[in-house]
Parts: C-alpha cells; sequence; structure tokens
C-alpha cells in the first residue's frame, strides 16, 4: 500500500534530515480532507520535537524530501501543521490497470479466526416485524463482511421457542380458536399464531381492569388475573412435561417455523446452526447450579436462585425463580456454553438491539464469575430501534408492521413508481416481476443498511424507492446503466490492449477521482469489518455512483477521440459496475443488468 511507503520515506526524512530514529507510532498518514489537494496528509504535528521547527517548516522540509524520493508523488501542499501529498497520473494508471484483474469480493484470505454470529432470535408467539428486518438483514450483512475479511463466520439463530409469552398465544388458541389452523383458515402460520397472542393480551387487560374496578391495586390484578395464572400454570406444566401441553406446543411452533421459513427465504437469510430455546435452558440450569455449588451463585429462603452483581456496580440478578422454571439469562448462559464447546469461537457476537444493553453486560459479568475465561469473546452488537413516520410499534397491542405485509408493500411501491416515471424497459422485461422484487428488496435493505447501526431510525417505504436519492434503486440504475453502456461498444472497443495506450492518456479530474474511490475501497471494507458497519459500504456505494453518473453525463464515452480514450472509459465503466455489484451483495443486494 502506498501510505505504507509513505509512511516509512517520512522515517527516513527524519533519520537522513535530522540524524534521530523516529518512533513509529509519531508517523500519521490519513487520506486528505475532500476540501483540500491532495491523495495522503502527513500530520507535522507530532515531529516538531524532533524537528525543532515550526511545523509549517517542518512539513516544507519533509515534502521537499519526500518528493525527490518517492516517484510516485507529483506535488505536495502545506497548510499549517499538516503535508498534503498530490500522487502522480501514472501512479493512478498503474493501479487502475491491476484493479482491472483484481476480484474485489475480498480483501484477505481465510484466517484461523473463527466468529459465531447471532441474528433473528424471533420469538414463536407473533410473525417476524420490522424490528426483525433490520435485526437479519444487519446480521447478513455483518456475516458477508467479515468473511470478506477472511474469517470463518457460523451464522447462528436462536429461537425462542418456550416461556410464558409462547404459553399466552397456546393459550388464547385453547380458548378462542374453535380448532382453526393455518390450513382451515387460509393464513400464514406465524400470523395465525401471532393473532392469538394479540387477543390474549386483549382478554387479560379487560380481567386486570375488572379486578382493579373491585378496589384491588392494578400490580396486583396484574398477577391475579385468571389468564395469566393459567399460562404460568401452563409453563409449569410444559417443564413437567405435560404430554397435552407439549403436543399443542410442538403443532403451533410448526406452523410459525413455516411461516417464518417463508419470509427467510423472501429476504435472502440463511444460518449455518438454528438453537431452540427449548433445548439450550436446560444447559443454562445445569451452569447455574453449577455455581450454587461452588458458592459462586446463592439461593433465597423461597428457592430461587440469585447472583450477585454489586460488586461489579450492579444489583443482583434473578437465575433461576422459586418453582425452578428458568429466565432468559439462564437460557443464554446455556446457549453460549454450547457455542463455546462447538465453535471455539475467537468472538461470539449478538446482534441485539440496544434495549438490551445490560442484559449482556449481566451474562459476561455472571460468566466470569462462573469462571469461563471465554467470557472476554462475547460481543454484543447494539443497534438502535426502527420506527415508522407514525412512531413506535407494539407487538401485544397488534400495532407491529408484519415483515411479510412490508415486503407487500414495497413490491407495490416498486410497481407503482417505476409506471410513475415512464421506466418501460422494466415492463418490458422478460420477468417483470422479478425484476420489481429486486428493486422491491433493495430499496428495503439499502435504506435500512445505510444508517448508522448504532442509531435509531425511522423507516419510509416510499422515500426508500427514490431512484433518484441515495436509495437501493438508485444504485441498482446505475449498475443496469453501466451494463447497458458496455452492451453498445463494439467487440473491438472492449478487446483492445488497454495498458500500451495508457502511458500518453491524460486522465481528467473526475476519471482519476474514480480511480482513487476504486483504491480506497479494500481499506473501507476493512474499516468496515473493524467496525461492524455496513453503512460504511452502503454510503460509499452511493457516492460512487453518484460521482459515475457525473461522469456518464459529461463525458463521452463511445464517442471520444480516439480508440484508446474510448477503450479506457469503457473499462472504468466496467470497474465501476464490478464494485458495485460486490460492494452491493455485501448487503444481501441484487443488481439488474437491465432496467
Amino acid at each position: 500500500m502506498i501510505s505504507l511507503r509513505i509512511k516509512h520515506a517520512v522515517g527516513e526524512a527524519i533519520r537522513s534530515l535530522y540524524g534521530i530514529d523516529c518512533p513509529e507510532e509519531k508517523i500519521q498518514i490519513q487520506p486528505t480532507r475532500k476540501e483540500f489537494t491532495g491523495d495522503f496528509t502527513v500530520v507535522v504535528f507530532p515531529l516538531t520535537p524532533l524537528s525543532k521547527k515550526s511545523p509549517e517548516e517542518t512539513a516544507a522540509v519533509l515534502g521537499d524530501f519526500l518528493l525527490a524520493t518517492l516517484a510516485e508523488l507529483s506535488s505536495y501542499q502545506v497548510i499549517k501543521g499538516f503535508l498534503n501529498l498530490q500522487l502522480s497520473q501514472n501512479f493512478w494508471k498503474e493501479y487502475f490497470l491491476e484493479a482491472l484483474q483484481s476480484d474485489f469480493s475480498r480483501v484477505a484470505e481465510k484466517n484461523d479466526k473463527t466468529v459465531v454470529l447471532e441474528y433473528s432470535s424471533p420469538n414463536t408467539n407473533k410473525p417476524l416485524h420490522l424490528g426483525h428486518i433490520r435485526n437479519n438483514l444487519l446480521g447478513a450483512s455483518l456475516a458477508r463482511i467479515l468473511e470478506a475479511n477472511g474469517y470463518e463466520v457460523r451464522r447462528v439463530n436462536l429461537v425462542n421457542d418456550r416461556g410464558i409469552h409462547i404459553c399466552k398465544s397456546m393459550l388464547a388458541w385453547q380458548k378462542w380458536g374453535n380448532g382453526e389452523t393455518p390450513a382451515s383458515s387460509g393464513e400464514k402460520g406465524d400470523h395465525l399464531v401471532g393473532k392469538y397472542y394479540v387477543m390474549f393480551d386483549r382478554h387479560y387487560k379487560e380481567e386486570v381492569a375488572a379486578l382493579a374496578a373491585t378496589g384491588m391495586k392494578e400490580e396486583e390484578a396484574a398477577k391475579l388475573a385468571p389468564l395469566m395464572l393459567e399460562a404460568q400454570n401452563m409453563l409449569r406444566a410444559w417443564e413437567n412435561g405435560d404430554s397435552e401441553v407439549i403436543a399443542l406446543w410442538r403443532t403451533m411452533n410448526s406452523w410459525v417455523y413455516e411461516g417464518f421459513a417463508e419470509t427467510y427465504h423472501r429476504l435472502g437469510i440463511v444460518f449455518d446452526k438454528t438453537y431452540y430455546e427449548s433445548g439450550t435452558y436446560l444447559s443454562g440450569r445445569d451452569l447455574v447450579l453449577e455455581g450454587l455449588d461452588f458458592g459462586i451463585l446463592m439461593k433465597r429462603a423461597d428457592g430461587s436462585v440469585w447472583c450477585d452483581l454489586t460488586d461489579e456496580g450492579l444489583d443482583e440478578k434473578l437465575l433461576l425463580r422459586s418453582d425452578g422454571t428458568s429466565v432468559y439469562i439462564t437460557q443464554d448462559l446455556g446457549t453460549a456454553s454450547l457455542r463455546q464447546r462447538e465453535f471455539h469461537p475467537d468472538r461470539l457476537i449478538y446482534v441485539v438491539g440496544n434495549e438490551q444493553n445490560y442484559h449482556f453486560d449481566v451474562l459476561r459479568l455472571i460468566l466470569k464469575k462462573l469462571g469461563k475465561d471465554w467470557y472476554r469473546n462475547i460481543h454484543h452488537f447494539s443497534y438502535g430501534m426502527v420506527e415508522l413516520p407514525e412512531g413506535k410499534m407494539k407487538s401485544r397491542e397488534g400495532t407491529v408492521v408484519d415483515a411479510d405485509d412490508l415486503l407487500q408493500e414495497m413490491y407495490d411501491v416498486a410497481v407503482q413508481n417505476t409506471r410513475e416515471l415512464g421506466k418501460s424497459d422494466i415492463e418490458a422485461a422478460d420477468d417483470a416481476e422479478a425484476l420489481f422484487w429486486m428493486l422491491a428488496l433493495g430499496a428495503l435493505k439499502y435504506f435500512i443498511l445505510k444508517v448508522d447501526p448504532k442509531k435509531n431510525m425511522v423507516f419510509n417505504p416510499q422515500e426508500s424507492i427514490d431512484f433518484n436519492g441515495n436509495t437501493g434503486p438508485f444504485i441498482q440504475y446505475t449498475h443496469a446503466r453501466i451494463q447497458s453502456l458496455l452492451r453498445k461498444a463494439s467487440e473491438d472497443a472492449l478487446l483492445g490492449r488497454l495498458a500500451e495506450g495508457m502511458k500518453d492518456l491524460q486522465l481528467s479530474d473526475t476519471e482519476v477521482s474514480l480511480i482513487k474511490q476504486c483504491y480506497a475501497y479494500p481499506a473501507l471494507l476493512v474499516q468496515a469489518a473493524e467496525e461492524l458497519s455496513p453503512a460504511l459500504i452502503a454510503n460509499y456505494l452511493h457516492q460512487l455512483c453518484k460521482d459515475y453518473n457525473y461522469f456518464y453525463q459529461t463525458t463521452p464515452v463511445l464517442r471520444a477521440e480516439t480508440a484508446a480514450i474510448i477503450l479506457f472509459r469503457l473499462q472504468l465503466s466496467r470497474l465501476m459496475g464490478h464494485i458495485i455489484r460486490e460492494g452491493m451483495k455485501l448487503l444481501g443486494i441484487d443488481v439488474p443488468d437491465k432496467m
């Protein structure tokens, strides 16, 4: 990398000019900010104690030395304490020829590091919703980005298929279902079960209100409402292996799994392994009981088991209820232990919303207390909530936006918008429906992934599918435009020998800028893995497409003055298309060749 060569040359300059070996950490090289001329910047301030001169004088002397010793440099500029270095056109031409042979699908060969990446983690009492979509898209994209950086990634899902919330749906179906099934109702299985979860909550609230009307405190009414007591009895029966409860649980869960599978398929979501809470909570309970035997955990008079985290600045955490039933943290302890034994991962990343920050702090601390050194490998990828313009969603009240409904809406918006824009090529495509789905999914995925994962966001379907904004369809359309240009080129134009003609070409600033953006892509891909941020890839692609479209509109390609220029601009366009395609793959987005 040229940045490393510059760093080495700065060290040589300090040694030659001042007779001092410069500590490596004092030599800071960074990309030049866009508002200044240059490609790389040397931060001079840390070097002035060595030169014993002002930052400006130090920068000027260094600039002269580097210009004389690095053939890749064409000029430099001193801006206060910064030395901005400009690389020559020959450097960018040589890099461009190398880039044409590059794959751009990965920046590192496989290393010996394994990452277990958990995402999705749905409950079997409701369908996937908009919040799950952000989770799934982030997880799937992170997996691709880490793989492109050489990691062995294991994609895992944890299905929350047991607990009081599951029993609520089951109890409601028992009471008011009248034997309804997905087959008899024509309703997707996860939607059917979700309907009964909402139904339970509605009847439960009526019972709480009725008890409160008799003078009972609302908090007590919430605990003593008959429906809640029945649901708790059902959970105990489930944990005790009651055959009828288990049979109903298996039946209703099977409906949900079939529904989930359809949604995952549409979104392009896959897993290497799926864990089920019903199969992991016992491992967690064994771990808790082991900690109890060793005196690490404590049992209260009512039989409940707790972990005291007050010495860590937190509170006491319940691990087993007084009736012996498990809580969420118990299951997560078991699941983490199972994955550690199975994969021995270097990192175990949980893609879970930021409302669970405290939960994962607790998980790590309990594992630490239990003597599990691998607690350090647990990383909570904490992302912000996603809302609609109307505000937050609530599953129990039935105000969530189901993933399937949103996907259909995105498809309908894609059809409507392309017809309003008069894009007849889309309508005439051999498989217009497949293309509409490609645009719909591209709009949805890009709009969600372009946002910094740490931030809350508002999802607007209409805004997401604008062909002219910072959207997936804008990038998809740019790729199709490039492929159309390449199809129009003659075979002779595409097969010319580019290297021979490059030496005498004078590249425009726009052309050099596009080559520079290609050069920046591998480093950006490394940064995206380090920061776990698909947004870096998404916004890079948008800027690349904006700049390419400016080039396309202002620069003749097929009608350029000479065959050498035509060939160069065609190959530059091909390179842009290749990077767009590879970058969008990392976001899980397909790009069309025709639109």
